[in-house]
């Protein structure tokens, strides 16, 4: 076996190939979209292989043979024809206003049109200069025009929270894209790709004969690397990793169809030999944990979500649903699909431990108001669990909550809701990565939250004291025979009733018995 170099970061069919790198072959993908229609949308997380993909289909159709010795496209594609392309591409730099989106698509215009050796009249109007663009190469090449534009929503999410600049950039795009469709004698090929995929009634209002394939079952592993790429392109990469460590962390997302690997992870563990939250340190998720604060999300319902695929497909400045963020942004991914008449509904989960620990360490950060708060005690919490330590789990927690500050509960809601004490909780057990099962039914009821750890079962049951007498919390977890759901499992099980006070912004009892 034979290692090759590793494509970090390179977007470009051209540099792989020539490089000697490792490229898993997704022509086969291409293939079918040109053989089955015109014009499709797609929406994947950042970093997911979306821009060489599209780079892949401009080769293909520009026809450079040479680029493709060995893969599926070499003797089942036409080399005999040349398609002109125009590429557009908001992937670099960070769109500030309309002014600078115009300047921003005006240069892209113009460098398509030097590539295609074509001039256009109309200078100033950007609609009309694309349009012109389009008539003109078609009849300079005699051949329909492939469209591709990658990264189609950046500008707008590069300016979300700002909502009158945002509306104002979308309309912008709007008017670009609106002539995608205008041109369809001249067009051969359209491909737009993002990580939102904003309502048709809003951005894409004048190009709705896209066809959505994110959730097409067909396609779910046209970006990332499924369990056959790993075996059989990166074999020599698995040396000394330990397999189900990697599926564990880095596999698992999925789109109706067959799960794949996140491929900026797989490449940076190859290269690093380290497991670690390679993708989600890239991009916090700032203005997704503004929103779950805003939202006032209970934190442990982000692994129990059902929502239907029109809400999914729903994203819109000033009105963006937590399921569609989640989801689109490569939070979440799709567990289970269920058709009910006239609709298609989407079970979500966490697709592996990477984003499950990272994304309730930010909560837990936003949470308390403070991100180094946890940082300095999620450690803990685990060299505790594995001494079987009660007392000074007892005590890091009552520790925690004392530590948020004061001001920091007067000047949010989020603190003044009872779901608020247990987000925390649950937050800082997924931080770890730990096997954590939250509301599992038993024939008597649902377990508030069980953790499988080191050999151990751990159970609990959560209460507030203004609402609910003291002691309650264990005494339901006894009364309901909760534990009985583990005993085949053969384990120590760990009966934990943990009772908050919202007078005190503590825990004011945490009771432990062993079964």
């Amino acid at each position: 076996m034979t290692r090759k170099r590793l494509p970090i970061g390179i977007q470009t069919l051209a540099k792989i190939r020539e490089d000697n790198c490792y490229y898993v072959d997704k022509t086969r993908f291409a293939l079918s979209l040109i053989q089955n229609g015109s014009y499709y949308f797609l929406s994947r997380p950042r970093r997911f292989g979306k821009s060489l993909f599209l780079d892949t289909l401009k080769e293909l159709f520009e026809g450079n043979r040479p680029l493709f010795s060995g893969l599926y496209a070499e003797n089942n594609w036409d080399w005999s024809i040349r398609y002109p392309v125009i590429h557009i591409s908001f992937g670099g730099g960070v769109i500030c206003d309309r002014d600078d989106l115009d300047r921003t698509i005006q240069s892209i215009l113009r460098y398509n049109q030097e590539r295609l050796k074509i001039s256009c009249m109309e200078t100033d109007h950007i609609s009309s200069c694309f349009a012109e663009m389009i008539r003109n190469t078609h009849e300079k090449t005699g051949q329909r025009v492939v469209v591709l534009v990658d990264e189609y929503d950046k500008p707008i999410l590069d300016r979300i929270e700002d909502e009158a600049t945002a509306l104002d950039i979308r309309e912008g795009l709007k008017d670009l894209y609106s002539v995608i469709k205008d041109a369809d004698a001249h067009i051969k090929f359209a491909f737009l790709t993002g990580v939102s995929k904003f309502s048709k009634v809003s951005l894409f209002s004048g190009l709705n004969n896209l066809q959505d394939i994110t959730l097409d079952h067909r396609y779910s592993a046209i970006c990332g690397y499924t369990e056959d790429d790993v075996d059989a392109v990166f074999a020599p990469e698995l040396e000394d990793l330990n397999r189900d460590e990697i599926r564990a962390w880095y596999n698992g997302y999925n789109w109706t169809g067959t799960s794949v690997y996140n491929p900026f992870d797989l490449l940076l563990l190859f290269s690093n030999r380290q497991f670690r939250s390679w993708w989600f340190e890239t991009g916090p998720p700032t203005f997704l944990l503004k929103l779950l604060m805003e939202r006032r999300q209970f934190t442990p319902d982000l692994e129990h979500i059902v929502a239907p695929e029109t809400l999914l497909s729903t994203f819109d400045v000033g009105n963006i649903p937590v399921e569609a963020l989640l989801f689109q942004t490569g939070y979440l991914t799709v567990e289970f699909v269920e058709f009910l008449p006239g609709r298609m509904e989407l079970g979500l989960r966490y697709p592996n431990l990477e984003v499950k620990a990272g994304l309730n360490d930010s909560l837990l950060g936003a949470l308390c108001g403070d991100p180094n708060i946890p940082a300095r005690r999620v450690g803990q919490l685990y060299r505790l669990l594995k001494a079987n330590d009660f007392t000074g789990l007892h005590a890091l927690f009552q520790s925690f909550y004392a530590s948020i500050p004061h001001q920091w509960y007067t000047g949010n809601t989020i603190a003044r809701y009872e779901g608020f004490y247990v987000s925390v909780f649950y937050s800082y057990f997924a931080a770890l990565g730990l096997d954590i099962r939250t509301e599992e039914s038993t024939n008597h009821g649902r377990i508030d939250m069980a953790v499988l750890f080191g050999g151990m079962v751990y159970l609990f049951e959560f209460k507030v004291v203004e609402e609910t007498p003291a002691g309650k919390a264990i005494q339901q977890i006894r009364d309901m025979g909760y534990a009985d759901k583990y005993r085949s499992l053969g384990l120590p099980i760990h009966l934990i009733g943990v009772e908050f006070s919202k007078t005190e912004r503590n825990i004011v009892d945490f009771d432990v018995e062993t079964v």
